[in-house]
C-alpha cells in the first residue's frame, strides 16, 4: 500500500476554498475514510474554524532559532522536529490538523513554509488522506512545499474572474510537470446555470450549489461542519467526497 491520498484545495481567493475543505473532510469522515490530515496552508489559517477546532500554536509562529538552542542534549534535529510537529498537531475525531499561520515579527515565510514542507513528509505516512486548504493560487505547489498532490481541486465562483484564476493554474500546474489528468474543476456557490464540460477550463467534478445555510453559518460564527447534512451544500460534497475515494482508490491500487 502506498501513502495516503493528497488532495490539493486552491483556487481564486474568496470562492470558497476553506468550505469546500471543511465539508470535505466531514463528509469523508462520515464516508468511514479516515484517519485524515488537514492542512491549513493559507497564512491567513481559518481552516480551523470552519472544522470547530482551536489551534493554540502555528507553525509560523515557531522560532527559527528554538532549532539550533532548544534541541534537547541527546535528540537530533530531525526527532526534535517531529515532537515539535506533534504539539502544534490539533487532535479531533477522524481528522487533525497543522496550520501553517504567519510568521512571527516582518520576517520572510521561507521558514515557515520549510516548517510546512518538513511537517507534512514527517505526519501524512500516519493518515489515508491528507486534505491541503491551500492559499490562493499555486505557490505552495510552484515552491513544492506540500510536494505533488494526487488531486487538485481548483475552486471557483460561476463568474469569469474564477474561470480565468482557474486557466491560469491549469497552465502554471502544466508548466511544473503536473499530471493534468490530476486536476479537477469544483464550482462553488452554484446557481444552476448551464455549463458544458467544454467551455470549462478543467473537467468538472462538482457543482456546489448556493446554500444559506452555509451564509447563516458565517455570519453567527458557527463552524461550517455543523451545517446539518440534508443541506444543499453537504449533500453535495458528500456526492463530491464519494468520487474523491473512488479516484484516490485507484491511485493506491495503482
Amino acid at each position: 500500500m502506498g501513502g495516503p491520498c493528497r488532495i490539493a484545495v486552491t483556487g481564486k481567493g474568496g470562492t470558497g476554498k476553506t468550505t469546500i475543505a471543511s465539508l470535505l473532510a466531514a463528509s469523508l469522515i462520515s464516508a468511514g475514510s479516515q484517519p485524515i490530515l488537514t492542512v491549513d496552508a493559507d497564512p491567513n489559517a481559518n481552516l480551523h474554524e470552519a472544522l470547530g477546532l482551536a489551534v493554540a500554536e502555528t507553525l509560523g509562529s515557531m522560532r527559527e532559532e528554538a532549532f539550533t538552542r532548544a534541541i534537547p542534549p541527546g535528540m537530533s534535529r530531525t526527532a526534535f522536529l517531529a515532537m515539535r510537529f506533534r504539539q502544534v498537531l490539533v487532535e479531533s475525531d477522524g481528522l487533525d490538523l497543522i496550520a501553517m499561520g504567519r510568521p512571527e515579527g516582518t520576517g520572510c515565510y521561507c521558514f515557515a513554509n520549510n516548517l510546512l514542507s518538513e511537517a507534512m513528509e514527517t505526519l501524512q505516512r500516519d493518515y489515508r488522506l491528507v486534505i491541503i486548504d491551500s492559499e490562493a493560487g499555486m505557490e505552495h505547489i510552484s515552491r513544492g512545499t506540500i510536494g505533488r498532490p494526487d488531486l487538485i481541486l481548483v475552486v471557483t465562483d460561476p463568474g469569469m474572474r474564477g474561470m480565468r484564476t482557474a486557466t491560469r493554474i491549469r497552465e502554471i500546474a502544466v508548466s511544473l510537470g503536473l499530471d493534468p489528468a490530476t486536476m479537477h474543476l469544483v464550482i462553488n456557490r452554484d446557481r444552476g446555470i448551464p455549463a458544458t464540460d467544454g467551455s470549462l477550463p478543467l473537467p468538472l467534478l462538482a457543482r456546489i450549489p448556493e446554500d444559506p445555510a452555509v451564509q447563516e453559518a458565517d455570519l453567527e460564527g458557527r463552524p461550517l461542519v455543523s451545517i446539518p447534512p440534508s443541506s444543499p451544500s453537504r449533500r453535495a460534497v458528500a456526492e463530491l467526497a464519494g468520487k474523491i475515494l473512488a479516484i484516490c482508490g485507484g491511485k493506491r491500487e495503482g
